[in-house]
């Protein structure tokens, strides 16, 4: 079955239990900013999910925190958890879907890497921020790139995701 996109728009919203934690404080990215964008990420998940099955993780809501974090932190968890020294834009933390639908996760932003990779890459902060965000939620919903045709679905999805909240594809060439 398909989905036209006004469908998709019409899709009910799943219930989204957030807590923001400002390890470093940023003016730019309030708390309803960030809810906007994650609520437009689930919306559109769940769209992908009853429109395709097969391709997408299914849940009935979220209950995600987002932490923005200084290169140090971001650094000392990505060599915990991922073997990396080095600080990375986001990482996630996907806990499952509880018996009850509820998709849990925590998403970790560093916003020097952000913040750097925004001007390396000319784009606007906020634009990258928001798929940043966009993209944490969309592990902590359990999707993968790891596969290709994983990346491409991902890719897809964050692509739609952005363009309905009105910002450009992240992965065209500037």
């Amino acid at each position: 079955m398909t989905h036209s996109p006004a469908s998709r728009r019409s899709a009910a919203v799943p219930a989204l239990s957030l807590a923001v934690q400002y390890a470093v404080p940023e003016a730019r990215l309030p708390r309803w900013r960030l809810r906007r964008w994650l609520q437009r990420a689930l919306q559109e998940a769940a769209a992908a999910a009853s429109a395709s099955p097969d391709d997408a993780p299914g849940f009935q809501a979220a209950s995600l925190t987002l932490r923005f974090v200084d290169a140090e932190e971001g650094q000392a968890l990505n060599l915990e958890f991922r073997q990396r020294d080095y600080a990375t834009n986001v990482l996630t933390f996907e806990y499952g879907t509880d018996p009850e639908g509820t998709a849990h996760g925590d998403i970790v932003i560093c916003l020097e890497v952000l913040e750097r990779e925004a001007a390396e890459q000319h784009k606007p902060f906020l634009d990258h921020a928001a798929h940043l965000t966009v993209h944490g939620a969309l592990h902590a919903l359990g999707y993968d790139h790891i596969e290709e045709d994983e990346a491409e679905y991902m890719e897809a999805l964050e692509t739609r995701i952005l363009a309905r909240l009105g910002l450009p594809d992240p992965y065209a060439p500037r």
